[in-house]
């Protein structure tokens, strides 16, 4: 029976721990996105996937994502250095003057930077 409650607790903290992870990723994608996007009161019902990592994005795949941008976002916007390691990533479907659109957002390990995006 304890070892079933030590699972229980174990659980919960994972749970806990990966809704924070979430929270954090779309705080700093909405700080982004309210600071690059060209209009950001036109930038409407945002709704985001689960937040994922992966390790299939090379150093040149993330400097031809900063090179080509999306639209609706500015062209000149400061990226902080490329980190090592693995990337988060999440995506965010919105409204933008009536149309459904969605880009997804690649962050560092620690949440707090935008690193590239598509």
């Amino acid at each position: 029976m304890k070892s079933c409650t030590y699972i229980i607790i174990g659980v919960m903290i994972l749970l806990f721990a990966s809704c924070g992870q979430q929270y954090q990723a779309e705080k700093t994608v909405e700080a982004f996105v309210d600071e690059n996007a060209e209009n950001p009161d036109l930038v409407t019902k945002r709704d985001f996937a689960d937040l994922g990592t992966t390790r299939h994005i090379s150093d040149s795949l993330v400097n031809v994502m900063r090179q080509r941008g999306a639209e609706h976002f500015k062209e000149s916007i400061s990226y902080p250095a490329i980190p090592q390691g693995d990337l988060y990533y999440l995506r965010m479907r919105y409204v933008y003057e009536g149309d459904t659109l969605q880009n997804t957002f690649y962050l560092n390990e620690e949440l707090t930077e935008v690193v590239a995006f598509k």
